[in-house]
């Protein structure tokens, strides 16, 4: 049964602007360390950077709708890779504890961008 589903688009030229603004700092507090490892390692750093905070925001729609949800924070929802390359999501904290009171056992991500624009949509299963 579907419980949530969230969609989300971002700007890859305010990544590009966020990144350049802030670096470091921004990675530091919208991204876990291995998101941070993986977009200063990718030669479309804004793009990918983009699409985790796409997939942050999707998450975060998916999960929504008590006090618990919105008290989410950006590193609650990390963005891995699969052995086959597809991209998932580990939540943790507050995230974690919103989905196990939802009833969630499986989250599905689809993440997409091109030089513009980068979209996440998440769907949450029980």
């Amino acid at each position: 049964m579907i419980l949530g589903v969230g969609i989300d688009l971002v700007d890859v030229a305010r990544a590009e602007r966020m990144l350049a603004q802030k670096g470091e700092r921004a990675l530091a507090r919208l991204c876990t360390e291995r998101e941070g490892d993986y977009v200063r390692a990718h030669p479309a750093g804004a793009a990918s950077f983009a699409a985790r905070l796409a997939a942050k925001e999707a998450a975060y729609k998916a999960l929504a709708g008590s006090e618990e949800a919105r008290g989410m924070g950006w590193r609650d929802v990390e963005v891995e890779r699969a052995s086959d390359g597809r991209p998932t999501l580990l939540l943790t904290g507050k995230a974690l504890s919103r989905a196990n009171t939802l009833g969630v056992k499986r989250v599905h991500v689809s993440l997409t961008h091109t030089h513009t624009s980068a979209a996440a949509v998440v769907i949450l299963e029980g």
